[in-house]
């Protein structure tokens, strides 16, 4: 597959199966949503319920710069491979328990704290695992092969939110334990964290600590641990951190608009059943597989940051347009196709993200992806999820503009400013040839 060799294509499989039941794991309850919260929180009138959904939905996210700079830390000064173990077995526990949590019927407030402290752990864990997983393919695969690779991971996310989409479709079309979901997603965490536990460390992270352990024997230091804070402190450029924020907060306002945002628009507008709107989601979840794949099979043919030039443009087209489409709109399938449309050219950092992470240093750059990663979701989700419900009061789905447009705008200040370095590159390395985005000439 895209000239890996043996070790390479098992890192691959290995990081991209568990990827996958990471957030078939996570997104179970959020696309059960409809049906778990009224389960787990107490029965209020329709604004209440929104914030409600609002809060259940932002638990997942708060927490998780937080867990950011613990994983970061880890990944930084022990190792990748050790951060995509842990996150897994967090996983796996936080749906061991929620398989077995009394209703809020049976015990109250009770089941509210607990299920959102349970969507933390989730939240936090699958923060670290997709960061330690992209960063781990990008720094074991070189390029063109690297983007279509590390690309694969973002195919493996749409992949288990799509099975999770699927099987909790399957279980409330036909009145089946919701309980049966949670269990699945349990016994497939725990099977993802023993078969990380056979990769190895990355070949960029083992050789930065063989060179600092190299560094400190010429020094005539005799300690046989390595501390990293020992090493003479590696700049992070600033604008850089910037630019990669802006970019990353993209993604979530396509995902809460097109599932959780629209999801809502069924129920309220066309008065769906919960099952009936999980349905339709799934078929969106379907859509954004078939564009992730075809994304990874050209970011082998074409400069990454090309691609999301394009994606960027047809977006933004459909974003401006969305509240006519959506004042106009008379059946589901009409929403579906506007549903569709947003995932599908939704201009995420994929597959262009392991070009971004190449400009953050060795040491540091588990905890500044991972971190920014954290906050760009905790960030766009509050604001969108709870800003939403006020603004659409206020102005209609007109108020969705208020959001969209400048996380638009943020994600092609942050895209030209990788360009920028991108060309950058390109001088130093022919410094007699004019740079441009050619393929070959930027690999």
């Amino acid at each position: 597959m895209f000239g890996l060799n043996k070790k390479q294509g098992e890192a691959v499989a290995l990081l991209s199966i568990g990827t996958f039941l990471e957030y078939f794991d996570l997104m179970l309850y959020i696309h059960m949503a409809v049906l778990l919260n009224e389960l787990f929180f107490p029965k209020t009138d329709a604004h209440t319920a929104a914030l409600l959904t609002a809060f259940a939905f932002c638990s997942t996210y708060l927490l998780r710069p937080l867990g950011a700079l613990a994983f970061g830390y880890i990944g930084d000064h022990i190792g990748r491979k050790v951060t995509v173990v842990i996150t897994t077995t967090m996983m796996s526990i936080s749906c061991l328990i929620m398989a077995n949590l009394p209703t809020y019927a049976q015990i109250g407030i009770t089941a509210s704290w607990i299920v959102t402290i349970c969507r933390i752990m989730q939240g936090m864990s699958s923060m670290g695992e997709i960061s330690g997983a992209q960063l781990y393919l990008s720094e074991t695969i070189q390029p063109p092969a690297r983007y279509a690779a590390v690309a694969l991971l973002a195919f493996a996310v749409s992949l288990g939110t799509s099975m999770a989409l699927g099987l909790a479709s399957f279980v409330t079309s036909f009145g089946l334990d919701w309980r049966l979901a949670f269990w699945v997603g349990a016994t497939i965490a725990i099977v993802g964290a023993v078969a990380r536990t056979k990769l190895r460390e990355t070949p960029d992270f083992a050789d930065a600590k063989r060179r600092v352990k190299e560094s400190i024997a010429k020094n005539n230091n005799k300690r046989k641990e390595i501390n990293i804070s020992d090493i003479k402190p590696e700049k992070v450029n600033k604008k850089t951190s910037i630019a990669l924020f802006l970019m990353d907060c993209m993604w979530p306002l396509c995902f809460y608009f097109a599932y959780v945002y629209c999801g809502n628009v069924l129920k309220n507008s066309f008065n769906l059943a919960p099952e009936a709107i999980i349905r339709q989601n799934f078929i969106v979840s379907l859509v954004q597989i078939l564009s992730l794949l075809l994304f990874v099979f050209l970011s082998y043919r074409i400069y990454p940051l090309i691609i999301l030039k394009v994606k960027l443009f047809i977006s933004s087209s459909i974003i401006i347009t969305c509240p006519y489409w959506l004042d106009h709109i008379s059946q589901p399938s009409y929403l579906l196709f506007l549903q569709s449309a947003i995932i599908f050219f939704a201009a995420d950092a994929a597959p262009a993200t392991s070009i971004f992470y190449k400009h953050f240093p060795v040491f540091k750059r588990f905890t500044y992806i991972s971190f920014t990663y954290a906050l760009s979701r905790a960030l766009t989700y509050v604001v969108t999820s709870f800003g939403l419900v006020y603004l659409t009061g206020l102005f209609g789905n007109w108020g969705i503009l208020i959001i969209m447009l400048p996380i638009c705008i943020g994600y092609f200040v942050g895209l030209r400013h990788f360009e920028k370095l991108d060309k950058d590159d390109v001088h130093r390395k022919f410094k007699r040839i004019e740079p441009n985005h050619n393929f070959k000439m930027a690999v």
